[in-house]
Formats: structure tokens, C-alpha cells, sequence
């Protein structure tokens, strides 16, 4: 049946959780896209902003050793899990990977690949909290970084930190760190998983916009769930660690009133490129109860509008989605196995489209599916943001 255009407001209010168990997604690879050149975008691009959006950027082309993208560079941010580079880098100061026990070793990996704040929160009760962002300051030259307030010291995530200094984190890892360092720590960033261990889909920005080769640490707080595992568990994961709780609206002493520690933020941060040849560093902070989905959306946007020499980027039609609970699953079946649920209202990338099993959700019924690559599954089409039952433009599988 086609569909009007006004069914993105009649339904959003009744999706339940047991329709959710509906979506779904299948295998395979991420589609080919050819290598941007500078050239390739005029040289007065900026950061497309989304409204509503406050944003500190800096784009490093290690090639040629100048930025290609420059806003608000020296902004502070509260870090989130940025942070855990740092955390990282202190650790193996001075010290091979190789002389790390076997705990600290599992508990550096799984900090970096999967965001894990218990691992973050051990090292930084262990290693002097504060102390550890003062050394790497001095380390690494660094301007706008700060301990948390005083006010907040177990917060680890409220350290300060801006695009431009994160830029110089990467260039330390990158040039002048130990091979041995810049190796561990690299490799870590490049096997970033998709859920963190607090259920948060962490491959938005640089890990959505642009095909591998790529390195990411991102960073978010402020929000009650970012699909992968249900908002309880998230919740409680968040109380038990050095980041603030979703919602926690913090008081901080007036050394750190540059720092905004309520609106939610959302921060990619990386190395994208064969050589690892541009920087990306994109700090965001939003309007008061966005949502995880329209944040890592917004965020997608800036991060795709940028001119980054090098990347490559994925071939497909960005389309937004509705409702909660939405599953990525093997192939066009309810009954196949699910790959991960989506941020609610997150954008997805669609690389084509396929008849599977009518799905229906009252008053709308729809067989048709879509391929996300970047998931490597399909999803029914009924929760796509589209006029119709089959996407415009996008291809047949």
C-alpha cells in the first residue's frame, strides 16, 4: 500500500515494544566509494552546524600539515570518554605495552574498543585522578584541557578539552609516541565496537561518515539510551562509573563555568584515511533532552560536511527512521537473528531494498526491507521516514 506523508506523526506514539521485535537486518559488506582529494570541495567549506548545535572542530591533514576545517578550535568541552586517550597515554608513559600485566593490558582494551568506564574509572582511582590530566598536559603541551572541577573529581568525563588540543593528542600518538605505543593504542581505536559496554551505539561520526581505514574514540553523555541494550541497563551502568548519570544537571565551582556540564554532548574523534592522514576531532553539545538518535544524527551530518583529505565515503541514501526498539536483523525475516536495535529517530544509510516478509504495524503493512552496509543487516521499511513503501531512488538488492 503506499503511505502519506503524515504517518511519521500518527505513529510515533504507538510503536510498542513487542512490534519492535519485528525489525530486523542482514549481512553483508560495506559498499565502495571512491577516495576524496582536497580538491575535491572548495577551499571556503565550513562546518555545516545543524540548529541548535554548539560545535568546536579541527580537521588535520597530516599531508600537508595544515587544518582543512577550523570552528571554535580552542572551545572547552566536558571530554566524556575522550578522555580515555589521555587515561591511556599515562599508563604507557614511559612503559612498552608488552611490560603491561595481563589485567591492565584487558582493561586498556576494553576502554578503547568498547568505551568501558569501569576500566576508565580503576585507572584513574589508581593513578592519581586529576593528577593524570595535569602530566599530560605538561606532557603534551596541551592548552585547553583541565581536571574536573573540584566540585566533581571521580568525574572523570567532566575533564576539559577542545578540538584543537585533542588534534595534538593524535599528532603525539601518531609521530612522536613509541612505535610500540602508537601500535597498542592505534590498533585498540581501529577494532572500536559498535554497542560499548554501557549499550551505547558508538560508530556515529567518523565511523558512519567515511569507509575504513579509520581509528575512533568518541565520547557522549547527558543521554537516558543509546540503543544496543535496554535504558535500564545503560542507566545503571552510568551510576556506577565516572561519568555523570543521564540528566544530572551538575554544580561546579566558577573555575569551571566555561565548561557546560548539562546540555548533552556527543563528540567523534579520530584518524581516518590510508596513512591515517587526516585528524577529525568534532566536540558537540545539544539543546536539553535531545535525543541519542537525533544527536548522533546531527553529529553525522556535521561530520559528513567536512572537507577531510583522504577519506572515503560510503555509497548509499541517508534516510531517517521512527519508533524505539528498531532491530537490525540477518536477513528480511522477523524471525532472523538480530544484529542490534537502532537509536531511536537515528538516520541510517540505505544501500538498497528487497521484498521480504510483510511486516504490519496498524494502520501500515509493508514486505519491503532495506539494506543498511554499515550494519550489515536489513530493516523493515515500515519504521523508514519515507512517503512510501519502497524508498524513492534506492535500488533493488
Amino acid at each position: 500500500m503506499t503511505l502519506n506523508r503524515a504517518r511519521g506523526a500518527l505513529r510515533t506514539g504507538v510503536l510498542t515494544a513487542a512490534l519492535a521485535a519485528l525489525l530486523c537486518g542482514t549481512a553483508t559488506t560495506m559498499s565502495a566509494a571512491s577516495a576524496e582529494s582536497p580538491s575535491a570541495r572548495p577551499a571556503a567549506v565550513r562546518a555545516d552546524v545543524p540548529a541548535g548545535v554548539t560545535a568546536g572542530v579541527a580537521v588535520f591533514d597530516r599531508q600537508t600539515g595544515t587544518f582543512t576545517e577550523q570552528l571554535n578550535t580552542a572551545a572547552q568541552f566536558r571530554s566524556a570518554s575522550v578522555v580515555k586517550l589521555l587515561i591511556a597515554l599515562d599508563v604507557l608513559w614511559n612503559r612498552s605495552p608488552d611490560a603491561l600485566s595481563a589485567t591492565d593490558r584487558a582493561r586498556i582494551d576494553i576502554m578503547l574498543r568498547g568505551s568501558d568506564d569501569a576500566a576508565a574509572s580503576t585507572f584513574w582511582s589508581n593513578n592519581g585522578s586529576g593528577a593524570i590530566v595535569d602530566r599530560m598536559v605538561t606532557r603534551l603541551g596541551l592548552t585547553d584541557t583541565a581536571r574536573p572541577p573540584s566540585t566533581h573529581p571521580g568525574y572523570w568525563g567532566y575533564t576539559a578539552l577542545s578540538a584543537r588540543d585533542t588534534v595534538k593528542i593524535y599528532r603525539y600518538l601518531l609521530d612522536s609516541a613509541p612505535a610500540a605505543t602508537r601500535d597498542y593504542v592505534l590498533g585498540d581505536l581501529r577494532q572500536s565496537t559498535r554497542c560499548a559496554t554501557d549499550g551505547y551505539d558508538q560508530h556515529f561520526g567518523i565511523a558512519g561518515s567515511f569507509n575504513r581505514p579509520w581509528a575512533v574514540k568518541q565520547g557522549w553523555s547527558g543521554f537516558s539510551s543509546g540503543g544496543c541494550t535496554a535504558p535500564a541497563a545503560t542507566a545503571a551502568k552510568a551510576a556506577e562509573t565516572g561519568e555523570a548519570p543521564a540528566g544530572t544537571a551538575a554544580r561546579t565551582s566558577a573555575a569551571a563555568d566555561t565548561v557546560d556540564l548539562s546540555r548533552p554532548a556527543l563528540h567523534t574523534t579520530g584518524v581516518v584515511g590510508a596513512g591515517d592522514r587526516s585528524i577529525v576531532a568534532v566536540f558537540t553539545l545539544h539543546p536539553s533532552g535531545t535525543s541519542y538518535g537525533k544527536a548522533y544524527t546531527d553529529l553525522g551530518r556535521l561530520t559528513r560536511s567536512l572537507d577531510v583529505p583522504g577519506a572515503s565515503r560510503p555509497t548509499g541514501t541517508w534516510v531517517g527512521t521512527w519508533g524505539s526498539g528498531v532491530r537490525v536483523r540477518t536477513e528480511a525475516t522477523t524471525g532472523s537473528g538480530a544484529i542490534t536495535t537502532l537509536p531511536a529517530g537515528v538516520e541510517v544509510l540505505v544501500g538498497c531494498q528487497k521484498r521480504g516478509e510483510q511486516v504490519s504495524q496498524p494502520p501500515y503493512v509493508n514486505d519491503w526491507w532495506a539494506r543498511l552496509p554499515q550494519y550489515g543487516g536489513y530493516m523493515t521499511n515500515i519504521y523508514l521516514s519515507t512517503p512510501e513503501n519502497q524508498v524513492p531512488g534506492v535500488p533493488v538488492c
